[in-house]
């Protein structure tokens, strides 16, 4: 958690609009992985990183399960507008 509030930290917690999936999730990318705050290494060098984050409601995991799996209905699912409001 720490990783990703650092990364929003470095793109000042604002995100477009294509950031964000029809089915909730919302990614992001950071061109240099020191402006987190890691120490330069020169045996590594500079390297970017991607953040993907997947937003579920709570019960999502019927899904998912191996015995008596089911389906998710319409309205249990994160749309793109749930998760923008969740992200403000």
């Amino acid at each position: 958690m720490q990783l990703l509030e650092s990364g929003l930290k470095v793109k000042e917690y604002e995100l477009l609009r294509r950031n964000f999936s029809d089915t909730g999730c919302f990614g992001f990318g950071i061109q240099e992985h020191i402006d987190l705050g890691i120490k330069y290494d020169p045996s590594t060098g500079i390297y970017g990183m991607d953040f993907y984050v997947v937003l579920e409601r709570a019960g999502y995991r019927v899904g998912r399960r191996r015995r008596c799996k089911s389906r998710v209905g319409i309205q249990h699912r994160v749309t793109k507008e749930d998760a923008m409001k969740w992200f403000q």
